[in-house]
């Protein structure tokens, strides 16, 4: 078992309501060793204090930044266009409502690059502690 890493950073992301019409939000990316197969994301207003949480998959998002990826509740794709090519879309849906996000792809790509710097893609199952989830499923049963 190794030591508990964790990498996060916080971005610009617009929330686009219309052709017309965008949201300035910021998100903090974090990412755990202690739980290696996810990133967690947190999106607020500038400046704000109330957050919308998402967790979706470390491999989702390094898969998002080449092509379409995802399907359901979180889809991910790089823009297309001349105007588009630092822009991650990030589509995310749930029963109160669906959002579509751009983040900056070059900074994604920097954290997932750290990310994989503290956690090789292939390499998860060994930063898991598989006695401790199971004692915590047990004690709460």
């Amino acid at each position: 078992m190794t030591s508990l890493h964790i990498v996060a950073c916080e971005l610009p992301v617009r929330l686009i309501r219309s052709d017309d019409l965008s949201v300035h939000l910021s998100v903090a990316l974090w990412y755990e060793t202690g739980d290696p197969y996810v990133v967690r994301a947190a999106f607020h207003p500038v400046g704000g204090s109330e957050s919308v949480d998402w967790v979706f998959g470390r491999d989702l998002l390094a898969q998002g930044l080449s092509g379409p990826a995802g399907e359901g509740d979180v889809r991910m794709w790089p823009a297309a266009g001349a105007a588009a090519d630092d822009v991650l879309c990030l589509a995310l849906s749930s029963p109160d409502g669906s959002a579509l996000l751009e983040l900056p792809a070059s900074s994604v790509e920097l954290f997932l690059r750290q990310t994989h710097s503290v956690v090789p893609p292939g390499a998860e199952s060994e930063h898991l502690d598989l006695d401790a989830e199971l004692a915590q499923l047990l004690a709460g049963s």
